[in-house]
């Protein structure tokens, strides 16, 4: 197998075991993995091209959600944990207007990237979402548009910034917070982020840099840009298992759509 050519295989062999289980031990310490340049910067500089020009294509939420991207639960009342609303503005384009030959796509595709995240997050199988929509995004941030806090669908979310803005557009994380396996809904801790009790960690990165981060149980969020530079950052979200896709109401919030062209 060999590694795309997006990718700079010097400084990121990840088709070496060994490579693959260094990041798996710094992703257990911390919760996080950030590969510093794992792209180069023509693949992102033709990435960007490809997608600035897409910002009018995009679809802007400007919607309120729960943190858990469920609908609300009428038994409890509007104050409680899972029933509070977040804002989430950015705007964003689906996995079906991401061009064919687009790199990202190449790398999604490849057997050598999956193989390497399947050792990193000590999984055996790894798959697209099951939706037309989900598998690859680009997320776009203008300025005043930010992302609510939320656990993510996804079992593990790879994320990588194309272009930073002005300011703002930081990444804020609790790590750990629920064990969604168990069906774990930590209200209380929830509760307490959502009122500013508990301290929270930033997570740092640069443009070309691929963040592997446990969000399906880690709360986390993307305050508002600042300026006149778009933040863009495309999202890879994989499953551990065939057949997960978003509910109709998780793609009606962020989509504006439930499948291809609807």
């Amino acid at each position: 197998m060999t590694i795309p050519a997006a990718i700079d295989a010097t400084a990121h062999p990840i088709d070496d075991e060994r490579y693959a289980a260094s990041c798996r031990s710094e992703l257990e310490r911390g919760g996080a993995l950030v590969l510093a340049g794992f792209f180069r910067p023509d693949a992102i500089a033709e990435i960007v091209d490809q997608s600035a020009g897409r910002e009018g294509d995009a679809f802007y939420a400007d919607s309120t959600h729960n943190v858990y991207l469920t609908p609300p639960d009428p038994t409890l009342g509007d104050d409680h944990p899972h029933n509070r609303q977040v804002a989430s503005t950015k705007g964003l384009i689906a996995d079906d207007q991401i061009p064919a030959d687009s790199p990202l796509r190449t790398v999604y595709d490849d057997r050598t990237f999956r193989a390497f995240l399947c050792l990193v997050l000590g999984i055996d199988e790894i798959h697209p979402y099951a939706d037309e929509l989900s598998s690859i995004n680009v997320h776009f941030a203008p300025d005043g548009r930010e992302l609510g806090w939320h656990f993510d669908n996804s079992s593990f979310p790879v994320t990588m910034l194309l272009q930073a803005p002005q300011a703002g557009g930081v990444v804020e994380y609790v790590a750990s917070v629920r064990d969604a396996d168990a069906g774990d809904m930590a209200y209380e801790r929830v509760e307490a982020i959502l009122d500013g009790r508990e301290p929270v960690r930033t997570l740092d990165f640069d443009p070309g840099d691929l963040v592997l981060f446990r969000g399906r149980d880690s709360l986390h969020r993307v305050t508002p840009t600042r300026g006149a530079v778009t933040r863009l950052l495309v999202v890879f979200a994989y499953n551990d298992r065939p057949g997960v896709g978003l509910s109709a109401s998780a793609l009606g919030t962020f989509y504006g759509r439930t499948g291809r062209g609807g």
